[in-house]
């Protein structure tokens, strides 16, 4: 795939053309009342006596305005926020004037499938984390609609940019539960040969790029290689997933920018689960969310509810269909709540209620209110459940179980898959690690061959 760099920049429009208007009852906000047109293929070099046609503008070139003499401040808030779209109520019943997407039964009870799937695997690693055998654990506790949900709605071959809350959009696209395991254990299974925290999954065979521990650093990773498949006119898009506590870093602004500016088919998914660990949405930002900040960057927006496996659906796939058909970047909220711990490291208690976390856990639960739709529509049953919830706890289990007893990477891995011949500082350094290893055995695992 070309690297930007290796190609010639693509040549604008000089004149805007105004922007699709095309209703949509999912309520995307635009961007702009004007975009500009590329090529993708390089420009010719002109003749040399040719003239170049400039267009001029006697008016500031850093925005679209419209002049006055009344003295006018933008409120710091908008006078309607921005709608967020809902397909089913709480209790898994069709809303009034809602359209139910084009989806069969068997597609249906693959996705709720999926959802107990998850559920069970973060069931049983965390029991695992809490027993000693393996070191850390995130779940996707009360985010289980957004994983499945959009990763159903996205393509195979869109390649996947996710933070460490989207497990279930890899196990969408085929990564097993032995592979999971795999890599929490960090045997000599686990494609990242260990050298990576648990969790940090990453699958070069599924699209899905591996992922980082600092936050938001895979936002611009995405906006560059959308950037690059549309100039290699692969007709695919990239996907960022991240939080709401990403989108205050730095790296969310300049992809946004970046993304707009350059038109690249990326699609960013926030999902706007209510808590940066401890630190709640209130005391993150004052605007509209983070939908709201789309329009001001030029790039079209909208906030779905993120329980609502229906509306997540729809809301993800017509994005994509739109950043394909584009070629510009579209920004979703998908609004949620993380009813677990930040992480294996954290205790929630200590910064939110006991009756909050109930709340979610029991009155908005997006995996029950699912399946209360499938059951409106005869496609589940209280027999299913019980089977599909039994065989993916034993599932996982099992593969926890082989993924333990399998040995860990050998030592000089840890130098490998940089460089084609290992530099001389490194070979003296993995000698260093070998010493140290054989002069104090008790420290270090038993298992790691040398």
């Amino acid at each position: 795939m070309s690297s930007p760099r290796q190609q010639q920049e693509p040549k604008l429009s000089s004149a805007a053309t105004p922007a699709s208007t095309t209703p949509s009852t999912s309520a995307f906000t635009s961007a702009s009342t004007s975009s500009s047109s590329s090529s993708l293929a390089p420009a010719p070099a002109p003749a040399a006596a040719a003239a170049v046609a400039v267009e001029v503008s006697h008016e500031f070139p850093g925005a679209r305005m419209a002049f006055t003499s009344e003295l006018h401040f933008v409120p710091e808030l908008p006078e309607s926020p921005v709608p967020c779209f809902r397909v089913l109520d709480h209790e898994g019943g069709l809303l009034e004037g809602a359209e139910e997407p084009e989806l069969t039964q068997s597609e249906a009870q693959r996705m709720y499938q999926a959802m107990v799937e998850l559920q069970a695997m973060d069931s049983v690693f965390y029991e695992a984390q809490r027993q000693g055998r393996f070191s850390f654990y995130m779940t996707t506790a009360g985010e289980e609609a957004v994983n499945i949900a959009s990763a159903a709605a996205i393509h195979a071959h869109d390649h996947v940019f996710a933070q460490y809350r989207e497990p279930g959009v890899l196990l969408w696209r085929g990564f097993s539960l032995p592979d999971f395991a795999n890599q929490c254990m960090g045997n000599q299974l686990d494609a990242g040969k260990g050298r990576q925290m648990p969790v940090h999954y990453g699958s070069a065979e599924l699209l899905f790029h591996t992922i980082s521990s600092p936050l938001a650093t895979q936002i611009p990773h995405a906006v560059g290689a959308a950037y690059g498949l549309k100039m290699a006119g692969e007709g695919c898009c990239s996907v960022a997933y991240f939080g709401e506590g990403a989108a205050s870093e730095g790296d969310f602004h300049a992809a946004l920018n970046f993304a707009a500016v350059l038109e690249a088919p990326v699609l960013f998914i926030c999902r706007n689960n209510g808590w940066a660990i401890s630190t709640p949405a209130k005391e993150q930002y004052r605007g509209d969310g983070i939908a709201g900040r789309g329009a001001a960057y030029g790039v079209s927006s909208v906030r779905v509810d993120g329980n609502d496996v229906l509306a997540v659906l729809r809301v993800v796939k017509e994005a994509r269909e739109r950043v394909v058909e584009t070629g510009k970047p579209i920004l979703v909220e998908a609004m949620t709540y993380r009813t677990g711990h930040h992480s294996t490291s954290d205790d929630s208690s200590r910064y939110r209620g006991a009756s909050e976390m109930a709340h979610w856990r029991t009155q908005r639960d997006p995996v029950a209110r699912f399946r209360r739709w499938l059951e409106r529509k005869g496609w589940w049953d209280e027999e299913r459940e019980k089977e599909a919830r039994e065989a993916a706890r034993n599932e996982v289990i099992a593969a926890l179980e082989d993924a333990e007893k399998l040995p860990k990477p050998p030592l000089s891995d840890l130098v490998s898959d940089v460089y084609d011949d290992i530099p001389a500082h490194l070979q003296q350094q993995e000698k260093e690690v070998r010493e140290a290893v054989l002069r104090n055995p008790q420290a270090y695992p038993s298992d790691v061959p040398l």
